[in-house]
């Protein structure tokens, strides 16, 4: 079984680069997000859950794209207990997909029908989380994006989505997937000595395969916070000015918190899809 690292190297200062117009990340402020550090440790994770099982049956392996300043996040996924790095050599700035197309074609040969490929669900520049997604449909298999807490146990992965709305999905993962985390799901654990101080090779993979069109540079010439589509109300009722206002404030009025009816199963069942399309979870 292999578990998959995918590590993004970036400038932690995005809007310094944006402003600079910087080709590549300055490596004195370069790394990865806290999100795709919980990726490693998650990943560095199957290994102990399934080595307490089968015994060290599990191999890591860190992945990350761009130029040689990007081997220095994978020496420190090295120095934290990977088995092996592989640097896909391609352009700071591919495109997502042009991202994703390289790294399955480096990895299709060596995941098995149980691998799981652990990503961090948004990065410090772009932050699409849109890699996971491409990568999961390049390779055909599952994908589970947007965790927010995870348990391992006897091989299956139980983990916690984000939904829109406030809402939360709990899904059971077996087999190879694509698995994207938040970064407050794990801390990564702190390289030993003994990690520091071996300094194993970096397998390099040329991205030849990926055509001139899907490596056009992604910067954008203007960059804004990414900000939800604004949710539509209905206008204020009243005649008046503090009608209105007393209407969007809901002032002199008691909010109730909860309802209790007693209703036999068909009315009860009716009442709840009615409360449901009432509250925008249902069409």
């Amino acid at each position: 079984m292999i578990a998959v690292a995918c590590l993004k190297w970036v400038d932690q200062r995005p809007e310094t680069a944006t402003v600079l117009g910087a080709d590549a990340p300055d490596g004195r402020f370069a790394g990865v997000s806290a999100a795709d550090r919980a990726a490693l440790e998650w990943a560095l994770r199957t290994r102990d859950a399934h080595a307490l099982v089968d015994g060290p049956s599990v191999r890591v392996v860190a992945v990350t794209v761009g130029p040689s300043g990007a081997d220095a996040v994978l020496r420190d996924a090295l120095a934290c207990g990977v088995d092996r790095a592989i640097r896909i050599d391609l352009p700071f700035g591919a495109a997502s997909r042009a991202v994703a197309v390289a790294v399955a074609g480096a990895l299709r040969h060596v995941l098995d029908g149980s691998s799981t490929i652990w990503c961090g669900d948004h990065s410090f520049d772009r932050g699409t989380g849109s890699v996971p997604a491409y990568l999961a449909g390049e390779l055909g298999i599952a994908q589970a994006l947007g965790l927010v807490a995870i348990e391992h146990a006897d091989g299956v992965i139980d983990a916690l989505r984000r939904l829109d709305g406030g809402r939360r999905e709990r899904l059971s993962v077996t087999g190879a997937a694509v698995l994207s985390v938040e970064g407050s799901t794990a801390l990564l654990r702190r390289a030993p000595l003994r990690g520091l101080l071996n300094r194993p090779a970096i397998e390099v993979v040329p991205g030849g395969a990926v055509t001139p069109a899907g490596l056009a540079a992604a910067h954008p010439t203007e960059t804004r916070p990414f900000r939800p589509r604004p949710r539509a109300y209905a206008p204020p009722t009243g005649q008046t000015a503090l009608e209105r206002v007393k209407s969007l404030t809901a002032a002199g009025t008691v909010l109730a918190h909860g309802e209790t009816v007693t209703l036999d199963p068909d009315a009860a069942a009716d009442r709840i899809v009615a409360a449901l399309t009432e509250w925008e979870y249902l069409p």
